[in-house]
């Protein structure tokens, strides 16, 4: 019986969560705690990687914690950011979060409807003579370089901020019945905090098909894999899961 379930994420920001409603219904505790947290570089660090913003026209944001580290990072520098850089962003939600940092309306704003960075390409070639800034954390692939490549486009890729693990509090109890993985740092989190996990029987979920690999690759078993075509979100799967699990329905 599924009792007590750690979601490798912060506590939601409203109390409207689906993840409340599951807890209701199925008597189940949700305990929230990211085994993973972003920090920024320091300047001394991204300096270290000889890369001056102001050299380029255009930004590329891939994630809102790009642009926290990427406004932060200027700021800690000192960098003005001229009125007329461009920003190119793979969906209307982290274009939005934009505003957090600058006056939108004065802003050149581009984002692709589907939130693909391969949607997000076709605009940014219209925009060839752009030199473009890309910044990543330190754990990224080569995927965006070598699609910009593929363009012709002018550009740098430079990390402004690192993942890194957060532990889980060694004055808590470990209890759970089930822990809920998002990405592959969290797997590796997970198991530098309980290494022990395998033998104690806690069932695993994973959310995406990289995190569902990286527990293959751990050779951890997997309790179920999200999203699925009966349910595209975490608290969706959850929900099915612990009704066929108690026998309800």
């Amino acid at each position: 019986m599924i009792k007590k379930i750690l979601i490798s994420q912060p506590h939601p920001a409203t109390e409207k969560s689906p993840y409340f409603d599951i807890a209701k219904k199925h008597n189940v505790e949700f305990v929230f705690h990211p085994f993973i947290r972003v920090e920024g570089l320091a300047p001394r660090e991204f300096r270290a990687q000889r890369v001056n913003v102001l050299d380029h026209t255009a930004i590329v944001f891939t994630s809102r914690h790009a642009i926290d580290h990427f406004f932060m990072l200027c700021k800690e520098m000192r960098v003005a950011i001229p009125d007329d850089m461009k920003y190119f962003a793979v969906s209307e939600a982290i274009s939005l979060y934009i505003q957090k940092y600058v006056q939108y309306r004065k802003r050149k704003v581009f984002f692709p409807t589907t939130g693909k960075f391969a949607d997000l390409l076709p605009l940014m070639v219209k925009h060839k003579t752009e030199n473009y800034l890309v910044p990543l954390s330190d754990v990224h692939n080569d995927e965006l370089k070598n699609q910009m490549d593929q363009h012709n486009l002018k550009h740098t890729e430079c990390v402004m901020y690192r993942t890194v693990a957060n532990d889980y509090p060694a004055d808590q109890p470990f209890d759970f019945d089930m822990v809920v993985l998002f990405t592959p740092a969290g797997v590796q989190s997970l198991i530098k905090n309980v290494p022990d996990v395998k033998d104690r029987g806690i069932r695993l979920v994973s959310y995406g098909k990289a995190t569902e690999l990286a527990i293959e690759e751990a050779g951890l078993p997997l309790e179920l894999a999200a999203p699925t075509p009966q349910a595209p979100s975490i608290t969706g799967s959850l929900d099915l899961y612990l009704t066929k699990e108690n026998g309800e329905g």
